[in-house]
């Protein structure tokens, strides 16, 4: 009778084992069979005619906790070889960030020394701009200077009578002009005179110029004096006399000019001028249609 009514020494023993099992991450279970149960549903259960034996319940729970620590060792084992993987992950990245950093300061370092070279090759090359232009405007002053004892004489017509005494005919220019030079005593023997361009263009119907080159300066800035002031003949046909400048100058002073005049000068084909003054367009197919426009335009 005392052996029925008395618990197992055990049991107690067993009881708080159950309600205290430390897992792996060391959280308590309190409720053994139900993670028993959850673990391992198929697990063989014992017999509700022997489920209060103390030794089939320490074996069952044995049991159950090996198998509990072998599934989270294994569990373990894998987190470990992830957390290896990405270390060495983390590792390759860094590895590989610093060899960028590396690479960018050495291309900036290389864009830096890029940009002093540009900024040098830059100043260079407008020091050399700067050059060029005072020796170009120094070749212009000196070619002007070469022809400042020229004339540069316009619209003379393009006859064989004329081209083989050009000299004949500049002193002819002169005498019906301004005879009053020759009166003066003033010297107009000139030292050469030629058409320029030397060779015809058959597709140009306008006269060559004539050039003739003075021998005395004086002499030739009286003959522009007049020209300057009156319209020149030869012959009752008009000419036009100017200084004979450097090609750039001339176009230079042409350009000037026409924005002076607000004019917007252009070439059509067929050979025909036009431009837009005072608000209308003019055109002209005759070089003559022209000068009798520019002898009566407002002033």
């Amino acid at each position: 009778m005392e052996n029925s009514t008395e618990n197992p020494p055990n049991s107690k023993k067993n009881k708080k084992k159950g309600e205290t099992l430390d897992t792996f991450y060391g959280a308590k279970i309190q409720n053994t069979e139900e993670i028993e149960e959850e673990a391992q549903p198929n697990a063989p259960k014992p017999s509700k005619g022997n489920g209060n034996s103390p030794q089939t319940h320490e074996k069952f729970e044995s049991e159950m906790i090996k198998k509990m620590e072998a599934f989270w060792e294994e569990k373990w084992e894998i987190m470990q070889k992830k957390f290896t993987h990405l270390q060495n992950q983390f590792n390759q990245t860094e590895k590989e960030n610093q060899a960028l950093k590396v690479r960018i300061s050495q291309l900036e370092d290389n864009d830096h020394v890029k940009e002093q070279e540009l900024i040098k090759q830059s100043q260079k090359t407008k020091k050399l701009e700067e050059n060029i232009k005072y020796l170009t405007n120094k070749v212009i002053d000196l070619e002007n200077r070469g022809r400042r004892d020229k004339l540069r004489i316009i619209g003379l017509p393009e006859k064989p009578e004329i081209n083989s005494k050009l000299d004949i005919v500049i002193q002819d220019i002169i005498k019906e002009n301004c005879p009053e030079i020759l009166e003066q005593g003033g010297n107009t023997g000139t030292e050469r005179v030629h058409r320029t361009p030397s060779t015809l263009n058959p597709q140009k119907t306008t006269p060559r110029n004539v050039i003739a080159k003075f021998q005395s300066f004086q002499a030739k800035e009286k003959i522009l004096q007049e020209a300057r002031k009156r319209q020149f003949r030869y012959k009752r046909m008009p000419i036009r006399v100017t200084q004979d400048l450097a090609s750039s100058t001339l176009n230079d002073r042409k350009a000037r000019k026409a924005r002076e005049l607000g004019l917007q000068p252009r070439i059509s084909y067929p050979s025909k001028l036009t431009i837009y003054f005072q608000g209308k367009v003019w055109a002209f197919n005759k070089i003559e249609d022209f000068q009798v426009f520019a002898k009566k335009r407002p002033e």
